[in-house]
């Protein structure tokens, strides 16, 4: 599958400001799964200068800095990405102690999976809503992300929330709804409670009823030996797909923002405005990174 994606956002502010460092992440991943065919970032006002850079979770990100102040901040980045098709389960676990609960990684692999093996909420929320999980899976690793990615789609509803942080997975358990990035924090929450490597993916998802009514999308990934980061998806209760396009991961879902950064000025207020389209291509290109 290839496609043609455009995101655009525009901050405005009450008065001129300073802008301070800006941190973007919209070049969408280039790996074995997906390739990048072209990228285009188009910034208003033409940033002092802009570098492009690796993080510290791979992801791909440019830093841009600016001189003056502003009034607005535009960003708009247009992609062509191929998604090879889909194989979830195209694997074999190469770790014996990974097929059953609780997981546990080699001791390599476990120092290296560190950030991603941390819970960040331990509530008895979360070690509850596992457990019949984790049952009906009869303990079986691959049975339960299976499970758990079905469970948290039949059992929350889904519902908008277009700007903030992704609420605490205890609450979206009592709330039994969420936005998109409150269940892929859910999950991955329920991940590292039985001992899986799990981290929050930014991208999107195409539907085609959508059109250009695209939003960001998230999901979560879960690290598998053997078979590498594998994408469950609990809005659709079911394994990533080719329909998915992921631009940053990261332990921390504030670390796979698509823009970072603040503004010096009081009393000032500020909006955002975005556009997000995401269209199937028939051109055929070269991929590049």
């Amino acid at each position: 599958m290839r496609y043609n994606i455009s995101h655009s956002l525009t901050y405005s502010y009450g008065k001129p400001v300073f802008l301070e460092p800006h941190t973007v992440r919209l070049r969408p991943r280039c790996d074995s799964l997906q390739q990048v065919i072209r990228f285009e970032l188009d910034v208003v006002p033409t940033p002092q200068g802009v570098s492009e850079h690796i993080d510290q979770e791979c992801n791909n990100a440019a830093t841009l800095w600016f001189n003056g102040q502003h009034r607005t901040l535009s960003i708009s980045a247009k992609s062509e990405v191929e998604i090879l098709p889909a194989k979830p389960f195209n694997y074999i676990v190469t770790e014996n102690d990974f097929l059953n609960l609780p997981v546990t990684y080699s001791q390599s692999c476990q120092y290296q999976l560190q950030p991603y093996l941390s819970r960040r909420y331990e509530s008895s929320q979360i070690d509850d809503f596992v457990q019949p999980i984790t049952k009906e899976a009869k303990g079986e690793t691959i049975s339960f992300l299976v499970r758990l990615a079905s469970c948290i789609h039949e059992q929350c509803d889904i519902v908008m929330r277009e700007t903030g942080a992704p609420m605490a997975p205890e609450k979206t358990i009592a709330k039994r709804k969420g936005t998109c990035r409150d269940l892929a924090v859910l999950f991955m929450e329920c991940c590292r409670a039985v001992g899986l490597a799990a981290r929050f993916v930014s991208g999107y998802r195409w539907d085609e009823d959508l059109a250009e009514k695209h939003t960001l999308h998230a999901w979560s990934e879960v690290y598998i030996p053997g078979g590498g980061w594998q994408g469950f998806d609990p809005i659709i209760g079911l394994a990533a797909t080719d329909r998915h396009i992921a631009i940053a991961s990261a332990a921390n879902p504030i670390d796979a923002a698509p823009v970072s950064g603040t503004f010096r000025g009081t009393g000032i207020h500020s909006k955002l405005e975005y556009d997000v389209s995401v269209c199937l291509s028939k051109k055929r290109g070269k991929a590049n990174g």
